[in-house]
């Protein structure tokens, strides 16, 4: 029997994360009815910094949360690219400055995600809503889908829906279903420190900065506006390549329970001791660190395709790729937009769910695999390997035409705007 989308759907999401927050906004602008499922118990401002791109900013705004952000986060004016030395290599603007209709926000993830919470529990009501409950496996017929799902006392609960959404993460239980040989996440040995610091604030106060090359990087930017003493609350990572063999994803990652730990100063300052640029001093960012986590830099390999009958998935679930470009939290968003807007339509629920995967699936394979060759970061390497002690002029170095063709290239594949 097809079903006729005029009629609001019953949607299941399963991952209460920033990108099926998103859309479950979204579907519920639409008039659909959604439930969703969290695996934790009780949500807290998690995690650090992320930068969400201005085309994905754009859909924040049409879910009708921007205003509220804005007053949380910074719009980024610049992402800007320096050796290890400091020095600028080439500045992107970014967001309004750039010509673009939205800003680019740097925000707190864990911030982030709690206020998309909150909007959902006022819109979609509290009673649709699930903390604690896991989704683990998913039974689907011709006409409907059941989830499982565990609670923290082991006991299991039902839910059934129109089609389910999977939006629980890199280690998705859903994706895991349909691809069960898929194994753990690729590694390509590079681990990251993440942290946040206040500091007084460098440059314009708005500006990313993303220095070094690919055997270590150092990367800052501002989460909030200056308080009051002056000082500004930064978000920094400091990337350090500790296998040479896995570039690319050719290794197994470090077991889940290395995952988001907390990390060691001392196994920062031996690299990064010595950076002091005439903007920032990096050995005192990191000795201020309020928080410090480490984790490996991971993605998995391309899906042949994330719909399986009344099952789709979306966000990490279905694209993890490398943190490059701040592409993670903005493709989840974008996932989100389009999954809503494809549904919006009189299209049987495959054939919409196929619609939003023809136009996100590509795409997204496309940003994986160039982040796996480093992205825009490619340029810190070409400058690093002609003058590792640093320039007096840069065009002795890089020819800026070669740098534009590489900036161009990586943001037409990743779904920018190019002018």
């Amino acid at each position: 029997m097809t079903q006729d989308l005029t009629q609001k759907l019953k949607i299941l999401i399963s991952g209460g994360g920033i990108g099926g927050l998103c859309t479950a906004l979204a579907l519920h602008a639409k008039g659909h009815h959604v439930t969703l499922c969290e695996a934790t118990e009780i949500l807290k401002p998690l995690g650090v910094g992320i930068n969400v791109l201005p085309h994905a900013v754009a859909v924040l705004d049409e879910i009708g949360v921007l205003d509220e952000l804005k007053e949380i986060a910074v719009e980024t004016s610049a992402l800007i690219f320096a050796n290890r030395h400091g020095q600028t290599i080439y500045k992107d603007p970014r967001g309004t400055p750039a010509g673009y209709s939205h800003p680019q926000l740097s925000i707190h993830r864990g911030q982030l995600q709690m206020y998309l919470w909150a909007e959902a529990v006022k819109r979609i009501g509290p009673q649709h809503l699930y903390l604690g409950q896991k989704i683990r496996s998913v039974t689907q017929s011709a006409e409907q889908i059941t989830a499982t799902a565990i609670l923290p006392n082991g006991d299991e609960v039902e839910h059934t829906a129109d089609f389910l959404i999977a939006a629980d993460g890199i280690h998705s239980a859903i994706r895991k279903q349909f691809y069960p040989d898929e194994g753990a996440p690729k590694w390509n040995g590079m681990m990251m420190w993440r942290g946040t610091s206040r500091v007084k604030p460098f440059l314009d106060g708005r500006s990313m900065v993303q220095a070094g090359h690919r055997r270590a990087k150092f990367v800052v930017y501002p989460i909030e506006e200056p308080s009051s003493d002056g000082t500004q609350l930064i978000n920094w990572i400091c990337d350090r390549r500790l296998r040479e063999d896995g570039f690319g994803g050719a290794l197994t990652a470090p077991s889940r329970e290395d995952w988001n730990q907390k990390g060691d100063l001392n196994d920062l300052l031996p690299t990064f001791g010595d950076w002091k640029f005439e903007w920032l001093d990096v050995p005192e960012v990191l000795h201020g660190a309020t928080q410090l986590f480490e984790w490996p830099m991971v993605d998995r390999d391309p899906l042949p395709r994330w719909r399986h009958g009344r099952v789709t998935l979306l966000g990490d679930a279905a694209h993890p790729m490398y943190p490059i470009g701040s592409n993670g939290a903005t493709q989840a968003i974008l996932d989100a937009k389009c999954i809503a807007d494809s549904l919006d339509s009189t299209l049987a629920v495959e054939a919409a769910l196929d619609k939003y995967e023809e136009q996100r699936r590509p795409m997204c394979a496309d940003i994986v695999r160039l982040n796996r060759q480093e992205g825009l970061d490619v340029i810190l390497d070409v400058v690093e390997e002609r003058s590792p002690n640093g320039f007096a002029k840069l065009e002795d170095v890089i020819d800026p035409e070669e740098i534009k063709e590489i900036v161009m290239t990586y943001k037409k594949a990743a779904g920018h705007r190019v002018a």
